[in-house]
């Protein structure tokens, strides 16, 4: 689905914390950070009140994949059998390679620690853009109740078809699962298991992804989950690299989540610049 191809996750609000959060948006950014910022918001403002959406958008299934190294085509071989994972019958090339990317870092990261899958609850993703790895947490988790939130859900691609629109493909015929357009940080809803898949915790990412910086909260972020976990619950996050994941890790620690362990990825089945690390948290 090449002009609605897969998002990294990520959620937004407004930051707040220390003295130089409180400083003027004036001293905390430049001069073309804060234009790029108001362009995008008055982007969001308006996709937000037209509200665009056709009917669900489905991908062209790409039936096999071509030009995969050895090592990547017998990882997806070791995946479709564990999981009866067949995304290439659903998805283009490069969603159903990131799906199978996806399930590799939970699959790996889960059996590396000897952690115990916490099926059949309630999940949470945060952050999940058109959510187009709802299946990829339905096959891993086998949840009760899956619900993915993203803070915009009606940018519109050139297919003329908007970002709900996708995401409505995406879950259709997946059990219980829903697509939430929302400000994650504002959201009461308890679960399970959370996950956040490259969550923002800087605003160099924010603007990349066409978001104003007002959507950046980190901490009030990571406070919503602490708020949303059930008391024996998980939060799973996976972050770019370890200096990435050092910010947040110490988002989590004021937010009172404590830390459960760290894994870094040795071979992600997609390459990435930064080795994805997963993490695991609790209240």
């Amino acid at each position: 689905m090449g002009t609605t191809s897969p998002a990294t996750s990520r959620s937004a609000s407004e930051l707040t914390a220390s003295s130089a959060d409180l400083q003027p948006a004036s001293l905390r950014y430049s001069l073309v950070q804060r234009c790029r910022s108001l362009y995008h918001g008055l982007w969001l403002r308006l996709s937000e009140r037209v509200r665009w959406s056709r009917r669900p958008y489905h991908e062209t299934p790409v039936g096999h994949f071509s030009d995969l190294a050895p090592w990547q085509t017998t990882r997806i071989e070791a995946l479709r059998a564990r999981y009866d994972a067949g995304f290439e019958s659903r998805y283009g090339h490069h969603t159903a390679l990131a799906n199978y990317a996806y399930l590799d870092v939970l699959d790996q990261a889960w059996n590396a620690t000897a952690r115990p899958i916490p099926e059949g609850g309630r999940v949470t993703d945060v952050g999940c853009a058109n959510f187009w790895y709802a299946l990829t947490l339905h096959k891993f988790f086998r949840p009760a109740i899956l619900t993915g939130v993203d803070v915009e859900g009606f940018r519109l691609y050139p297919t003329g078809y908007s970002r709900y629109d996708a995401a409505a493909g995406y879950i259709t015929d997946l059990p219980q699962t829903s697509f939430v357009v929302a400000d994650y940080s504002m959201l009461e809803e308890q679960a399970d298991v959370i996950t956040a898949w490259f969550p923002f915790v800087t605003p160099a990412p924010v603007l990349a992804w066409r978001l104003p910086l007002t959507l950046f909260s980190p901490e009030r972020f990571f406070l919503r989950i602490a708020r949303n976990l059930a008391g024996s619950g998980t939060f799973f996050m996976v972050n770019q690299g370890l200096e990435e994941a050092d910010l947040a890790a110490d988002y989590c620690r004021r937010a009172g989540l404590r830390s459960q362990g760290q894994w870094v990825h040795p071979q992600p089945l997609r390459p990435r610049p930064h080795p994805p690390v997963a993490s695991w948290w609790r209240i």
